[in-house]
């Protein structure tokens, strides 16, 4: 997948307050199931702290788009393949999207 055929993140989503956990990242329109959301953005992370996404036990990102400020579900409405958020399953408009920080050491935080 061509990262530049990406919609820009802002015709996609917006931040707002958010139920789960202070803000969060919700859908602006209707987001298909499989369709890509955007590329979570930032420099390498050297270690763990806020809004590090972790690919690997070596390979992080320190957050510095919107997706900083997604939130944890165990039922889960989007998923990330490295740095790619994809949906899971078909978005409504506003709905909150988040995914599963997992179990192991190198999560979201």
């Amino acid at each position: 997948m061509n990262l530049a055929e990406f919609p820009h993140l802002r015709t996609v989503i917006y931040v707002a307050e958010s139920s789960v956990h202070g803000k969060g990242v919700f859908a602006k329109r209707e987001i298909s199931r499989g369709e890509p959301i955007g590329e979570y953005k930032g420099p390498q992370a050297r270690r763990n702290g806020s809004h590090v996404l972790w690919v690997s036990e070596s390979e992080g990102r320190s957050g510095r788009n919107a997706l900083r400020f997604l939130n944890h579900s165990r039922r889960p409405n989007a998923e990330f393949d490295g740095y790619v958020l994809y949906a899971r399953r078909r978005i409504r408009p506003d709905e909150e999207i988040t995914f599963d920080y997992g179990d192991s050491s190198f999560e979201f935080y």
